[in-house]
């Protein structure tokens, strides 16, 4: 990707919008380039004309993006509306500087026609700059100047008097002010660089105002280029990362036990990043350093904490095994004096109402040679941490090839993070979902039970890796879930039950993507039918290979998981009536479903000290979606009730007691209510989901 910024302005696109649509045309244009402003980060502006809904007259309306939200996906609904004069009249109720989150209780009184979407706290800084079009971004190469020792004296330097400086300020109304005395006091002024923060533009048009933007990033990513010549961060200590494939297990190895360490009320999600910026970070010679600095742009810090926590691992070790397991040995410490220093942060800045301390583990963690974790309450905010940090590490390259690099101060950083209005914004966030945090791992994903389970458990929270042996099947359940969900909480792993390797993969795959494993289904399977005189060697070894084999290796290698992760777990095995009912011409099937009910009774057993419930859902007759009807099996149960396929559904409903038919989205809530706290005090357990069929009752 090149350095430089291109426009994306399309003037035919954008000929018929209204001033409000393109706002939002600019806003989305601008949220979609991270070197311009990350998710969530950023605010755009217009002053419009509107009718009074209340009389009928022209007044002035400030379009703003509302609180949340963001602006590579805003929508119309995204930005608030207020009433410019309202707005001009809140200076002569401000009382100074010991009394700013009070002006943000005026703003809802300043709406415009009603609108719902929340004014931000940025209002201001948009509301008393005198043009009509204002960006606010955090583009690299600007906060670069910004974080600087000398920031003022660079802007004057880069810039040749066209941008204005500001100090450091916490954002609110005493600096929206300060905005508009800058503006108006310097009307040459294209925009204005805030210390540690970021950029404001403004112009007359929206495309001027786009373009603006982009021209004052490039201009500064320009002169960075030309003046950065020293070696990044202090050179290199370690020359190369190590090869994908041992970075790969060093992570999947260390990151379930790192959650589980780090797990208290609310269980997190990882994300692994290895991009070359953070390579190149991981493997200098000033990353410990630099990384206790932490980081500047409050929206960086917000995202990733006071400071990241650089794991102590040395990536030339030649036997990295045994490198993971001392790492592993001091992982107690080495969290425990983070959680300490966290606690030292806060007590030191606190205020006499400061809300009570919050999770004092880190969210990013550091690993020579390896890369970055970052650990969050979600997939997406984890990998958004990530993109924020990695926005850091650019900021800081930058900045000390050019100047000193400097952090946000720690009291400002403090009351940020522990701000009075950021405490009630978390505290009206929506409770999160039963499963949210929670990873499951289903076989046989890409089928009917199978990816009913998925999308059961994705609706109440999960992260969901899909594994199965047909990639085509994979990837059309996937892109399905994924549309319906986000691409964020649904990955996918080619994976044969039957062969160890795989299965070790797989698993490993999941540790990798999201942290590790909470929620194991084994769920693949397939279905034969032969007269006992018939079967085959190989027929019954194929059974018993998948549906007990199989099962046996997939739960051995997500106990496995869950026994590092220590915070507990739930195994759901989906067997069949069949294993407790013998059919006639089905000995192979129903003694390898038999193996499987017997072999989840010795899970419960071993993992019952450990908090890892196993349990059994038995289905019948399920055949909407179901793979294992689209072979013989059809035929052979159709065969043996003499009768035509198309009347096996039937047939089966007129079987059962309720006289009802079974889908996958049945069996998918009965493996839900195993998997969930719903049915935390329940282990070695059976659910029959068959629509009654008083034989295989349990006894």
């Amino acid at each position: 990707m090149s350095n430089q910024l291109e426009s994306l302005w399309d003037d035919q696109k954008s000929a018929p919008m209204s001033e409000p649509e393109l706002l939002k045309y600019r806003s989305n244009l601008l949220g979609s380039d991270l070197r311009i402003t990350n998710y969530g980060g950023g605010n755009t502006s217009v002053k419009t004309n509107e009718k009074d809904p209340l009389n009928g007259e022209d007044v002035e309306v400030l379009w703003v993006k509302g609180s949340g939200g963001d602006l590579g996906s805003i929508g119309m609904d995204g930005f608030s509306t207020l009433y410019m004069d309202k707005l001009k009249k809140l200076p002569s109720l401000y009382r100074g500087l010991d009394h700013e989150d009070e002006m943000v209780a005026y703003l809802p009184h300043c709406t415009f026609n009603l609108n719902s979407r929340a004014a931000s706290i940025d209002t201001p800084l948009h509301t008393y700059i005198p043009h009509k079009h204002v960006d606010h971004m955090h583009p690299d190469a600007v906060i670069a100047i910004a974080c600087t020792a000398n920031s003022e004296e660079l802007t004057k330097d880069v810039f040749a008097g066209k941008i204005g400086w500001l100090p450091w300020q916490r954002p609110g109304f005493d600096l929206g002010l300060n905005l508009e005395k800058i503006a108006t006091t310097n009307p040459e002024f294209d925009g204005v660089i805030l210390a540690g923060h970021g950029l404001f533009t403004w112009a007359d048009s929206s495309k001027e105002c786009y373009l603006k933007t982009l021209e004052i990033i490039n201009h500064a990513q320009s002169w960075l280029d030309d003046k950065n010549t020293l070696a990044a961060f202090g050179g290199v200590r370690y020359d190369q990362p190590l090869p994908e494939t041992q970075r790969h297990k060093v992570i999947s190895k260390l990151m379930p036990i790192i959650r589980g360490k780090i797990t208290g009320n609310q269980m997190k999600i990882g994300h692994f990043n290895d991009s070359k910026e953070i390579i190149e970070f991981v493997n200098s010679k000033n990353l410990h350093a630099l990384a206790a600095l932490g980081t500047s742009c409050p929206d960086h810090f917000l995202r990733t904490k006071i400071r990241p926590l650089v794991v102590d691992f040395n990536p030339e070790i030649s036997d990295i095994l045994s490198e993971i397991d001392r790492v592993i040995e001091t992982l107690d410490d080495q969290l425990e004096a983070y959680r300490n220093d966290y606690a030292g942060y806060y007590n030191r800045n606190k205020h006499n109402d400061s809300p009570a301390m919050r999770d004092p583990n880190a969210v990013v963690y550091l690993l020579p040679g390896v890369g970055m974790i970052t650990f969050a309450k979600d997939k997406a905010t984890a990998r958004i941490a990530g993109e924020f940090y990695v926005n850091a590490i650019n900021v800081m390259r930058q900045a000390n090839g050019v100047d000193t690099y400097v952090g946000l101060d720690e009291q400002e950083a403090f009351n940020i993070e522990y701000w009075l209005l950021e405490e009630a914004k978390l505290q009206r966030m929506p409770k999160p979902k039963k499963l949210a945090g929670q990873i499951a791992f289903v076989t046989g994903g890409a089928g009917g039970i199978g990816s009913a389970t998925a999308k059961r458990l994705l609706a109440d929270g999960a992260c969901v890796m899909l594994a199965d042996i047909d990639e085509d099947a994979l990837i059309e359940k996937s892109t399905e879930l994924a549309t319906e969900f986000s691409s964020d909480v649904v990955r996918t792993t080619l994976c044969n039950v039957t062969d160890e390797q795989s299965i070790i993969a797989a698993i490993s795959e999941t540790s990798k993507e999201f942290g590790g494993i909470d929620i194991l289904v084994s769920n693949a399977g397939i279905a034969s039918a032969a007269p006992l005189d018939e079967t085959s060697l190989e027929l019954w070894s194929k059974n018993i290979d998948i549906l007990t084999t199989g099962y046996f290796l997939v739960t051995r290698e997500g106990f496995k998981v869950m026994k590092a992760q220590n915070i507990g777990g739930s195994i759901v095995f989906v067997a069949s009536k069949n294993g407790l009912v013998a059919s006639a011409n089905a000995s192979a099937y129903c003694t390898a479903k038999g193996a499987e009910i017997h072999l989840s009774r010795a899970v419960a057993l071993e993992g019952a000290p450990l908090g890892i419930r196993c349990n059994v859902v038995n289905p019948d007759a399920v055949l909407k979606g179901s793979k294992i009807w689209t072979g013989n099996w059809r035929k052979e149960r159709a065969d043996a009730y003499d009768m035509a396929e198309d009347e096996l559904e039937e047939h089966y409903r007129k079987r059962s007691l309720l006289k009802r038919n079974v889908y996958p989205e049945d069996i998918a809530e009965a493996i839900y209510f195993l998997a969930s706290d719903s049915s935390d005090k329940s282990t070695g357990n059976v659910i029959n989901v068959d629509a009654g069929h008083a034989p295989s009752f349990t006894r």
